[in-house]
């Protein structure tokens, strides 16, 4: 698997988290960000049980945009 780290937050005060990373190989998007565990948020999503949900800063959709502008994909 050829994973890329696109981007860490840069305010992250430890510089842990969150992070972004693209699988070149199945051209998906890794999110590494904070656990959702609030029952009344997780409520309101369509969330199957095989699937799970983490939270990033907005400021992280930078290294989403950035990954296509470097692919020259429109937006």
């Amino acid at each position: 698997m050829a994973l890329r780290k696109l981007g860490k937050d840069p305010e992250s005060k430890t510089g842990g988290s969150p992070t972004v990373y693209l699988d070149e190989e199945k051209d998906t998007y890794l999110v590494q960000g904070w656990i959702v565990s609030d029952d009344v948020r997780l409520k309101q999503l369509d969330l199957p049980d095989h699937e799970s949900v983490v939270e990033i800063p907005r400021r992280m959709v930078q290294f989403f945009e950035k990954e296509d502008r470097d692919r020259g994909t429109d937006v």
